[in-house]
């Protein structure tokens, strides 16, 4: 059964969509049945360019991205999630709507690139940084025996890499 995770990131345009890039490509290089959304409590409407751009120099296809709400979540016809992850701290202090199937929760903070100060270069250094951790964490999260876990013990493992 495929195991979904959500990432969530106030706006949507950059970590949260870092995040979904890396885990989908990760899982399909590994043959993981995991699959990966991102959303925002208060969507951008647009994806950080310097995140397409560090995606795109990994390989990962581009072309989906877009900036989403949360909402899109929630519904009946949504997909049932097993893991919400929080990446920024704004979206990790906000009530979260009631997420169906009631999911493991964990919170993964980086810092935000898009306040990178300095030009372009800076801005363009700092999402391939932030892409590389988010990248390192979603691998660990892909090693996991995630079929044989409850989800009491995919919880604290989860918490576990967030201090890590």
């Amino acid at each position: 059964m495929t195991t979904n995770v959500l990432i969530l990131c106030t706006h949507n345009s950059a970590r949260s969509v870092l995040s979904e890039g890396m885990l989908n490509h990760l899982a399909k290089q590994f043959g993981r049945d995991v699959r990966a959304y991102s959303a925002g409590s208060s969507p951008s409407g647009r994806v950080n360019p310097f995140a397409i751009e560090a995606l795109s120099n990994a390989g990962v296809d581009v072309s989906e991205f877009r900036s989403k709400s949360w909402d899109e979540f929630i519904g009946e016809n949504a997909p049932q999630m097993r893991v919400v992850i929080t990446v920024c701290d704004n979206a990790a202090d906000e009530e979260c709507p009631y997420w169906p199937g009631s999911p493991v929760k964990v919170h993964w903070g980086y810092p935000d690139p898009s306040n990178t100060e300095g030009g372009d270069e800076k801005k363009r250094q700092a999402f391939e940084l932030t892409r590389q951790a988010i990248a390192y964490r979603m691998l660990q999260l892909l090693l996991l025996p995630l079929d044989d876990m409850s989800n009491a013990e995919l919880e604290e493992t989860l918490q576990h890499l967030a201090r890590s």
